[in-house]
């Protein structure tokens, strides 16, 4: 297909606008990083969740981020990951350096199903990402049920 001059030039700034668009959906709801109230980039990290017959898989991804600087807890059936991304020592000169990577505290809540095990929960924190996996109680792990089959009876007259 052909384009004109004005065509190609209204289909380049939909397409930028719909980029820009984008762009400020995933960083609301996503969460990778957004202004505060101060000139302080929020770190939100990004969560995903998998399951499988027998466990709950979470993975946070968090690069830059030390086991130092990292705690995960649970109390109830809520799941806390907190700590602190800090920026790199002697990166750049003072007033020298461009960043758009968000650093400073993060705190993600996660509110868990019942029916896992959280005495079993484990998490390990490898390549910046944090991967937590939550057996599945018994009660909770798919079960099959067996189907009988039997002759009806005829009602008697």
């Amino acid at each position: 297909m052909l384009l004109t001059p004005i065509a190609a030039d209204i289909r380049q700034t939909l397409e930028n606008f719909r980029r820009s668009f984008d762009q400020i959906f995933d960083s609301f709801f996503y969460g990778t990083a957004r202004k505060g109230t101060t000139d302080e980039w929020v770190f939100s990290p990004a969560v995903e969740t998998g399951w499988t017959d027998d466990y709950l898989n979470l993975r946070v991804v968090l690069p830059g981020v030390s086991e130092k600087d990292l705690k995960v807890s649970v109390q109830g059936n809520t799941l806390v990951v907190e700590g602190e991304r800090k920026p790199p020592k002697d990166f750049g000169k003072e007033g020298y350096v461009y960043t758009a990577m968000p650093y400073g505290r993060f705190e993600r809540v996660i509110d868990l199903p019942n029916g896992l095990d959280l005495d079993k929960l484990s998490a390990v924190l490898h390549d910046g990402v944090l991967d937590i996996q939550i057996p599945l109680t018994t009660a909770m792990k798919p079960r099959q049920i067996p189907i009988r089959t039997e002759e009806r009876k005829a009602l008697a007259a």
